[in-house]
């Protein structure tokens, strides 16, 4: 009884959450009028309207996604929670935030909303208290919870490691370019032209936009490397504001920092190869102990009886 009340709390508690998120309170005028600032800036509600006509009809996954995401965005700015890590591992991801948000809520959601079909067929069964599946189904939604944080952090992991990796090519070619007699802006972007990855493509991006806004090729690159926290592009904006005006020194400096980074990179990549020889022999010796007692165990209960 006990576990059918707590399990019935927790499914009507997550469904309101869920209708507060789908059918929000009612905007108030601040909200109103910063969006209408924002239409006319971009065009006017007709070329808004316009643009919505040439995009498809989201999927009701979709739509769901998206009314949860701008609701738990707008309660996390409301109580000023920046979220930069979360934010910068999203953005060299290129993902999309409200939808990261959403997958942390409807995740969990939906692992509480299985719990009473568990219930409903281990009562059937019978012979299993309800306590059981309760905890499991709390568990498995905790879990569901904290898994795209999980993965979310590896996978940006793996892709500042590429994006270092790129940044490294990069400054050869920006050294390259400079020794050829290119000035430090042109060098850059030359430099930038060279590859298609992603990494590579966001360089470019930046320093595109750069010569838009009127900001210099190093604030833009300082900019980005802070938007997705790699050090290194900080670092390479701050050297070259500080000696812009000198080639030479400029060049030094590129080819010094290039060959740190190949020399980190490597170190990094001989400890990885050695942990994994360390986990391998670890599993070895695993596999031969069981395989030793496997043999021995049945002399041992012989020895044993007598």
């Amino acid at each position: 009884m006990t576990g059918a009340i707590l399990t019935g709390a927790l499914v009507g508690a997550g469904l309101f959450l869920l209708l507060r998120a789908l059918f929000p309170a009612r905007r108030g005028l601040r909200s109103l009028m910063a969006e209408y600032d924002e239409v006319t800036k971009h065009g006017g509600a007709a070329a808004k309207a316009a643009k919505a006509a040439d995009t498809p009809r989201p999927s009701l996954t979709e739509r769901l996604q998206k009314e949860v995401g701008e609701a738990l965005a707008k309660i996390i700015e409301d109580r000023g929670w920046e979220l930069r890590s979360t934010r910068a591992d999203l953005a060299i991801l290129d993902r999309d935030y409200q939808t990261y948000l959403a997958s942390k809520v409807l995740a969990p959601a939906v692992a509480l909303a299985f719990t009473p079909l568990f219930v409903a067929l281990l009562a059937l069964t019978g012979g299993v208290s309800l306590m059981i599946p309760v905890w499991g189904g709390l568990l498995f939604a905790l879990a569901a919870f904290f898994f795209p944080d999980l993965q979310l952090r590896q996978e940006a992991g793996e892709a500042r490691e590429d994006f270092r990796h790129v940044v490294g090519a990069f400054l050869d070619l920006v050294s390259m370019n400079l020794a050829g007699g290119r000035g430090v802006p042109e060098a850059l972007m030359t430099a930038s032209q060279i590859g298609a990855g992603a990494p590579m493509l966001a360089i470019r991006e930046a320093l595109a936009n750069a010569r838009i806004v009127g900001q210099t090729p190093w604030q833009a690159l300082g900019a980005l490397g802070e938007r997705i926290a790699v050090a290194e592009l900080a670092d390479l904006a701050s050297a070259l504001a500080l000696v812009a005006d000198d080639g030479a020194k400029i060049r030094q400096s590129l080819s010094a920092r290039a060959a740190s980074m190949r020399s980190r990179e490597i170190s990094a990549l001989e400890g990885r190869a050695g942990q994994n020889s360390q986990t391998m022999l670890i599993a070895q010796l695993s596999f031969c102990l069981g395989f030793l007692v496997f043999l021995l165990y049945p002399s041992a209960m012989q020895v044993i009886s007598f």
